[in-house]
């Protein structure tokens, strides 16, 4: 980079706007330093970049270098990982011979525990075989005794049948007493069964009539919702005008321009955002069709030149026709504006005024010479457009604003300056098709044309009492371009 500065130090920096004070003879600058050539600036920046490009390739290397020694020690250390798992897996293999040998001689062991433990048990059973045959002897015995026992207790069930027939014959005279006392309590229950009924259906026809007084209640409030509804809708009616904008490739006849809702307002300073608002209106209308877009200025005195710059080239630029309208005043910047646009239109009584662009500068005199010549290259961009229209030179047009004006600022009614063809032509009626919905009603309210939330400057008062608005700083290389006689844009 040192390099690039060595070789972009020698160039001349851009020249920023300034205007010598009327009266004033700007001195003499001193002598630019010898300049380098464009090929030579660019061999500078070209050399520099490749040293760049060197020193950056060798880093590289290092870094691919470093990378590769670091993966050669993870690789050691991993092949003595390795080394080291396998001598604790041969070690393992050895402790599970030497298990599974002593594993085996157990197995010896229990096997030979095993065959004892079955001649002891075969042994056992033999004697549990001859105790159970005298146990079954036993049990015959004890059979012919239940034997007689069963055949005492079967007498007894007998007799006992006998008593429960008794029982049982008793029990159902007591039943059929209980099953007539049943029905006898049955039939009050159904009495007060159907006094019950009856209730229910009391209470049933009582919902439903209720059922209908709510229905009946329900139709009331759904008229009277209705009727609600048609009210609202009756007001958003008169809201809006109901009629379609009027749209037509000749929007200008016999004195009457016709303006449809493509329309942009471009009221009161013009400053940074402003070009934003109305270039993205341009290029939204243009996507939609090529019928005429229309930029109106209400009030203006004028703004940025950069801004302003950035309007004129989306004007120029557009598909759609472009008709710029003025209805009250235009200065500066938006008198450029107007002028240099391919059609537009003024009121017979709205004023168009043109001046030179004026600024405060500082600095050594180099400095100063700098500022003049950035502010003489944006004359020759703005006004040559201006002044090719009128078909005079440069320096015409400057006498002329200061014979029309002693401080310079030539303005004119909308009529005169079409003779200076500042304006294409003048309008004697304006007919505003696009306003279809009642300003009344707008939401958020709108502050010169523009939205309060978007575009907006608020007005202040200072310590003598003079109301002003404070304009935003401007971006780098540009210029207020401003009507402003009573600094009350500061």
């Amino acid at each position: 980079m040192n390099y690039i500065n060595l070789a972009l130090a020698s160039l001349t920096a851009l020249s920023c706007l300034v205007l010598p004070a009327s009266g004033q003879t700007p001195q003499a600058a001193p002598k630019a330093a010898v300049q380098l050539t464009p090929e030579q600036t660019e061999l500078a920046k070209i050399t520099a970049e490749n040293q760049i490009a060197d020193q950056q390739l060798k880093k590289n290397l290092q870094q691919i270098n470093a990378e590769k020694e670091e993966l050669k020690a993870r690789y050691e250390l991993e092949l003595q990982k390795q080394r080291g798992r396998t001598a604790e897996l041969e070690a393992e293999l050895g402790r599970a011979a030497s298990e599974n040998k002593l594993a085996e001689e157990k197995r010896k062991s229990e096997i030979a525990r095993l065959e004892t433990d079955y001649q002891k048990l075969a042994s056992q059973n033999r004697l549990s075989a001859e105790q159970t045959k005298a146990l079954a002897s036993a049990q015959g015995d004890e059979l012919q005794k239940l034997t007689l026992e069963n055949k005492l207790a079967e007498e007894k069930n007998k007799k006992l049948l006998a008593e429960l027939a008794l029982q049982i014959a008793r029990l159902k005279a007591e039943n059929d007493l209980s099953a007539e006392k049943q029905r006898s309590d049955l039939l009050t229950d159904n009495r007060e069964k159907n006094a019950i009924e009856l209730e229910i259906k009391r209470l049933d026809l009582e919902e439903r009539k209720l059922k209908l007084d709510k229905a009946a209640l329900d139709g009331r409030m759904n008229r009277l919702t209705s009727d609600l509804d048609l009210r609202l809708k009756k007001a958003e009616w008169k809201k809006e005008s109901n009629s379609e904008p009027v749209y037509t490739d000749r929007p200008f006849r016999s004195g009457k321009l016709v303006i449809s809702d493509r329309r942009i307002a471009l009221n009161g300073p013009i400053f940074t955002g402003v070009a934003d608002y109305v270039t993205e209106r341009v290029s939204y209308f243009n996507n939609i069709s090529t019928q005429p877009v229309f930029i109106v200025i209400d009030n203006s005195p004028g703004g940025s030149v950069m801004e302003g710059y950035r309007i004129m080239k989306a004007m120029l630029a557009s598909k759609a026709p472009v008709y710029v309208v003025v209805k009250s005043f235009a200065a500066s910047m938006a008198a450029v504006i107007t002028t240099v646009a391919e059609k537009s239109y003024v009121y017979p009584n709205a004023i168009i005024l043109h001046h030179q662009m004026s600024t405060g500068s500082r600095g050594n005199m180099t400095q100063l010479k700098e500022q003049l010549e950035m502010s003489r290259e944006w004359e020759r961009r703005l006004h040559v457009p201006v002044i090719k229209k009128m078909g005079i030179s440069i320096e015409e047009f400057r006498k002329k604003m200061y014979e029309k004006n002693s401080d310079g600022d030539w303005e004119e009614f909308g009529d005169k300056a079409v003779e200076y063809k500042w304006a294409t032509g003048t309008v004697d009626e304006i007919e505003e098709t696009g306003i279809t919905k009642n300003p009344d009603e707008k939401t958020p309210p709108r502050t010169l044309g523009r939205p309060v939330s978007t575009l907006h400057l608020d007005e202040q008062t200072d310590e003598e009492g003079q109301r002003y608005m404070s304009l935003p700083r401007l971006a780098p290389f540009d210029f207020y371009f401003i009507y402003n006689p009573d600094r009350y844009y500061r």
